[in-house]
């Protein structure tokens, strides 16, 4: 009798990410992004939603895990979700400050709520570009043969205060996102090469200028 076939191994846990809270990410990224008043937004409102859920959704259904030796075809399409999503909030961001300087005919209270959508959406994009760089990636974070890392998490240099194994993922980057657009500078987090100093440098003047303006109007309005 022949002997049965040996069983597959199961997969490895420890190389393999969900996808989903980054999904979940870019979904809160569309919503924030179509409810924004018609004169912040570069063309038609459907066209950069429908754009980026034509990538998103076969995404997600064909590669919901980021995994080891994960093919670079869906890599280069999450590249691109997010620069469609980077490129509608900086032409919102621009067209932001135009209503602004030239006190166009949207009201004092919706501008404020625009640029607080602009810049929750700069949180987030920004997250997902931390997330998808970093170390060449997620696939190359999960197989361990990631190069140099671009960020320095307080877990790596004091891996004692951390599990064994210790990966950042989705919602790590998107905590350093959201304090660096706070706070306009790194802090517990801290950038390591260029790529990452520029992308971080890039977001803290986005979120500066977002934030000023708001200060500036809050003032008119309640003024």
């Amino acid at each position: 009798m022949a002997n049965p076939a040996p069983r597959s191994a199961p997969p490895n846990r420890a190389l393999v990410e969900a996808r989903w809270p980054a999904t979940l990410a870019v979904l809160g990224a569309i919503a924030l992004y179509v409810t924004l008043p018609a004169d912040l937004v570069l063309g038609p409102s459907w066209v950069l939603p429908v754009l980026e859920g034509a990538i998103l959704v076969p995404l997600t259904i064909a590669r919901p895990h980021r995994h080891a030796g994960e093919a670079g075809a869906s890599r280069i399409a999450a590249i691109v979700l997010i620069a469609l999503a980077n490129v509608g909030n900086v032409a919102s961001l621009i067209l932001l400050i135009h209503q602004l300087l030239i006190h166009g005919p949207i009201t004092g209270r919706t501008l404020l709520f625009a640029a607080i959508e602009i810049y929750l959406t700069n949180v987030i994009i920004f997250g997902l570009w931390y997330w998808e760089l970093d170390s060449g990636g997620p696939a190359q974070r999960l197989a361990g043969s990631a190069r140099h890392p671009d960020f320095m998490y307080p877990q790596m240099s004091q891996p004692d205060k951390a599990p064994p194994g210790w990966r950042p993922t989705f919602l790590d980057y998107l905590y350093v996102s959201l304090t660096n657009a706070t706070a306009f500078s790194p802090t517990d987090t801290m950038p390591l090469t260029r790529l990452a100093k520029s992308l971080m440098g890039l977001q803290a003047i986005a979120s500066l200028l977002t934030v000023a303006l708001v200060a500036g109007r809050a003032v008119n309005i309640l003024g």
